[in-house]
């Protein structure tokens, strides 16, 4: 089994008298791992907020009906907690009541279940965020020389845990994770019959990764108007399926203040719904996949290994334009994302002198694991 980076950071978080609040998508191994953690199946009950009578026995639920229902249990470990009805309340009730029990919730939804448990948890919990798996997870499991030498494979079909352990099914696989399970709770959660619309837009979505993003472009394509397209956004970065890049804007008057680039928490789910799983020798937008799997995978580390730092792109109303940026203890780091160590890149005078404080790096395909680990 491959160790996932999480699992040492919840370990040590167990039985301190806190809940642990496991987010991410569905299918990137939350259950995996916690069946990893929890392997004695006598002490540990396990309970699923998707199925209707899970939820029902938390409709008129009260500390002693707890403590019944968790009798002869060590650990308490609720799956999809975002589909219990008020369910920041019971989790409080159980952590304030059961001190004997470690409480453990997952949900593939940050909207859903942050928000519900935000305020009634309050220093009663330690939350993790969990992705599919990484570049330096797969370094851990079988080396640097054989990860550097999936890399193509990995931009293509990513790193969602079936794609990993089912080589030669990543196309039906992806398939099944994008039709299936990706976009459940957007789908649920307004009540869209016809997901037609939603998928235009992800396809908007993935055809301009790394570029400078219109609400109004993608509502044309999609046929959607602004705000709804602005919600199913919003749905969508809660989910984890996207996440974006806003605009660093600090010094000077041309620099654009409030644009935004989106980038897919995987590779594989961007080139499915794109329906490419062309070679990237072969690719046109291979700039693109490139930008989107290094971005993304810096995203990983940096909240796996607990770096406090904010993110953006820079650009100017002449788009001259740097990739990604970094701010860490006052400092800014910028970096240019070339797939080719030949391709040269040349940083914008204007950002060197406005910031002559800054570092630049490019990334490409020979240095890139520095970036990643």
């Amino acid at each position: 089994m491959i160790e996932r980076s999480l699992q040492l950071n919840i370990e040590s978080r167990l039985y301190d008298g806190k809940a642990i609040i496991l987010l991410g998508a569905r299918q990137v191994g939350k259950t995996t791992l916690l069946s990893k953690l929890f392997p004695n199946q006598q002490d540990t009950l396990w309970l699923n907020g998707d199925e209707p009578d899970v939820r029902a026995l938390f409709e008129t639920a009260t500390s002693s009906r707890f403590r019944q229902l968790f009798i002869g249990k060590r650990n308490v470990v609720i799956d999809e907690a975002q589909r219990i009805p008020d369910i920041g309340l019971k989790l409080k009730l159980i952590t304030d009541n059961l001190k004997d029990i470690q409480l453990i919730a997952t949900g593939s939804s940050s909207f859903e279940l942050a928000n519900k448990v935000n305020e009634p948890l309050t220093g009663r919990k330690w939350e993790y965020k969990m992705f599919p798996l990484s570049f330096g997870e797969m370094v851990a499991h079988h080396g640097l020389l054989e990860e550097k030498r999936l890399l193509t494979q990995r931009l293509v079909y990513g790193y969602y845990p079936d794609i990993i352990n089912h080589p030669g099914e990543e196309k039906e696989t992806l398939k099944q994770l994008t039709d299936s399970y990706l976009y459940k709770d957007v789908l649920m959660w307004e009540n869209i019959q016809k997901p037609e619309k939603l998928l235009r837009l992800l396809q908007a979505l993935a055809f301009q990764v790394g570029s400078q993003v219109s609400f109004s472009e993608l509502g044309q394509i999609s046929g959607l108007d602004n705000k709804t397209v602005e919600k199913y956004i919003n749905l969508l970065e809660q989910v984890f399926v996207i996440f974006r890049l806003g605009s660093f804007s600090r010094n000077l008057r041309n620099e654009l203040k409030n644009s935004r680039k989106f980038y897919f928490y995987d590779n594989g789910v961007r080139n499915a719904l794109i329906a490419n799983f062309s070679q990237p020798e072969l690719r046109t937008d291979i700039g693109a996949l490139w930008e989107n799997f290094i971005v993304s995978e810096r995203m990983k580390f940096i909240s796996y290994n607990g770096i406090w730092a904010n993110h953006y792109y820079w650009r100017t109303k002449q788009q001259t334009e740097i990739d990604y940026l970094e701010e860490t203890d006052g400092k800014l780091y910028a970096y240019e994302f070339k797939w080719s160590p030949k391709a040269r890149a040349t940083f914008s005078k204007a950002f060197s002198n406005a910031y002559p404080q800054s570092e630049f790096k490019v990334i490409n395909s020979e240095n890139f694991d520095e970036f990643l680990l």
